[in-house]
């Protein structure tokens, strides 16, 4: 699924927690959020599995706990990982859906963000398939852009920052090869609801 050409400013809908427009793949990886959570940030991910490889099932077998651990020599760095996120992004801007976004996905981990720690309890984490660092595709921006324009309508989202952001010094996705002025320019937000100004940058060459 991609969305170049539409319109960005339209909501999908929902059923409950549920977009109807994503491929829904559910994980076991969730948990409730706490009694009075207030859903105001998105979080931004990457990831690839192999590392700098794409288009493989490898990611969403991590999320719904099928992985085979030797399978790759890099998975046994990773072996017995239970981890999710709400949505991945596909580099042909496909969207899937592995938990309930009235839930709470396993992606974030220690963090802290807008004065409030552990940042899955209030959150919604998207991992963008790609490698932290190197470029991402138009088709996933486009879908990203419908994603957020479709939780702002449901959800009080007020905030969106990377993982390297609520992270720092742990995490470093999606890092500078991430677009954040594209992320802008196509939902229209204020400047605020970003990490800082001085992130809104065109992604390092390379």
């Amino acid at each position: 699924m991609s969305t170049e050409g539409s319109n960005l400013h339209e909501a999908w809908p929902w059923q409950g927690g549920w977009l109807q427009t994503a491929r829904a793949c559910q994980s076991p990886n969730f948990g409730v959020r706490p009694e009075g959570a207030c859903i105001d940030l998105v979080v931004i991910h990457s990831i690839s599995l192999p590392p700098g490889e794409y288009g493989g099932p490898e990611v969403e077998q991590l999320f719904t706990n099928r992985l085979d651990w030797t399978a790759h020599p890099y998975f046994e760095q990773i072996r017995g990982l239970e981890v999710s996120a709400h949505f991945f992004i596909r580099r042909d801007g496909e969207l899937v859906q592995f938990v309930d976004a009235d839930a709470r996905a396993w992606h974030a981990g220690v963090s802290c963000w807008r004065g409030r720690d552990q940042c899955n309890d209030d959150s919604i984490g998207i991992e963008l398939e790609g490698l932290e660092g190197q470029r991402f595709e138009a088709a996933q921006y486009a879908t990203l852009a419908r994603l957020c324009t479709s939780l702002k309508e449901r959800y009080p989202i007020a905030h969106i920052a990377g993982h390297e952001h609520i992270a720092p010094g742990r995490k470093q996705d999606p890092g500078p090869g991430f677009d954040w002025s594209e992320l802008q320019t196509r939902l229209g937000w204020m400047t605020q609801c970003f990490p800082d100004s001085t992130l809104l940058f065109t992604p390092h060459q390379g």
